[in-house]
């Protein structure tokens, strides 16, 4: 880190919450004669990149598969973009944090000062920034106000902020989700916790719709999250989640929860069918559903006993774990998505990176239905690396 990377760090870090950019943007026009930097996040659909603090006349938001900033965006790459009538040059720059991919910071610099050289240093600067906004939203609205196109339903409000991230990368894994209606999801969830020994997914489905689903769901991550940092295993958790809601509800109402974990050494899963979702894995060319022995959803009955199934992952599967409102959805004729159209959307986007499967898989659902739902959809996808093997 050279020295000016480290005063630009304490600066940003003692700037007011809501003014990182404002300080990045002073920094930048006077270290390199930035012209221009605007801050960009994907919106809580992931379907366009909104501007943050825009300059009056320049509000409109940029699609995320046809501007330079979304290509540079779903390549996690930095783009440059040459300026008209003039030699300035845009330069497009990822903003993430542990494979979350929050946006974009487009800096404009004159022609001469566009080195590979600058690039380095705002790819830096871009880091810092995903990292400081990450903290600072503890804060500050302003961030997450920005992130929207329309208004979150509360529903949809408490469930956003339940979740940990949309993806996450290590060395031996990544992961990432996406939840539909983005701004009227009710009762899908999805949660997971990682250490240096192993990795926790759930994906929960809280039964009724609105603020009652998303209490319940609530109510069941919170469970869950309590029953792991105890240091139950994934049985002890569902176990503890079960007697948490069925206090609370008496049976009336349950949640439906597909609860996982990974050995990070060695690639062991447990995992625990309480529900509706369900597990999917491609390994090569191969894609099948995984079989998994069906127990109660958590609060159903009290003092419900789980019991985990274990299974192998092997470097290079790819898990999907998929929602109702996936498998179950219907076309404007009636005929259901069903398994085996759901086969062929995860053979078709093999190729894709963890953290972008989730969207493409439910903007293929979108065109099969043709026509908006408020039923919840949610799609979870784990690309398996493994640890490598000592000498």
């Amino acid at each position: 880190m050279t020295q000016r990377d480290d005063e630009l760090g304490r600066s940003v870090r003692a700037a007011a919450p809501y003014a990182l950019v404002d300080r990045i943007r002073d920094a930048l026009a006077a270290s390199h004669g930035a012209t221009r930097v605007q801050l960009f996040f994907a919106d809580y659909g992931a379907t366009v990149l909104t501007p943050y603090d825009p300059p009056p006349g320049q509000e409109q938001s940029l699609s995320l598969y046809n501007s330079p900033e979304g290509r540079a965006f779903g390549s996690q790459e930095p783009r440059e973009q040459q300026v008209r009538h003039g030699d300035a040059v845009d330069h497009h720059l990822p903003v993430t944090v542990r494979g979350e991919r929050t946006g974009i910071l487009s800096v404009r610099l004159p022609g001469d000062r566009s080195t590979p050289e600058a690039v380095d240093e705002l790819t830096h600067v871009a880091d810092l920034l995903g990292h400081e906004i990450l903290v600072a939203e503890r804060d500050t609205d302003a961030y997450q106000r920005a992130r929207r196109i329309a208004r979150l339903t509360l529903a949809a409000e408490m469930q956003w902020q339940l979740l940990p991230a949309r993806a996450c990368t290590a060395d031996e894994f990544a992961i990432g989700a996406q939840l539909e209606p983005a701004y009227a999801i009710h009762g899908d969830n999805f949660d997971w916790a990682v250490d240096s020994r192993e990795l926790t997914v759930a994906v929960t489905n809280g039964m009724g719709e609105g603020i009652q689903a998303s209490l319940l769901s609530n109510l069941a991550v919170n469970a869950l999250r309590n029953a792991r940092r105890s240091g139950l295993d994934i049985a002890g958790q569902a176990a503890l989640a079960d007697q948490a809601l069925y206090e609370q509800h008496r049976g009336a109402s349950h949640v439906s929860t597909l609860l996982m974990r990974f050995e990070l050494a060695t690639g062991r899963a447990e995992v625990v069918d309480a529900g509706s979702p369900q597990l999917w894995r491609r390994r090569g060319r191969t894609v099948e559903r995984v079989p998994l022995e069906a127990q109660l959803p958590l609060g159903m009955f009290e003092e419900s006993h789980y019991e985990a199934q274990e299974f192998d992952l092997l470097p290079g599967d790819r898990l999907l774990m998929v929602s109702d409102g996936v498998y179950e959805a219907l076309s404007p004729d009636g005929e259901p998505y069903g398994e085996r159209a759901l086969a062929r959307a995860i053979s078709s986007t093999g190729l894709l990176p963890a953290a972008t499967v989730p969207r493409a898989l439910l903007r293929a659902l979108a065109e099969f239905r043709l026509t908006d739902t408020t039923d919840d959809a949610l799609v979870v996808c784990l690309d398996w690396t493994g640890r490598p093997a000592q000498s």
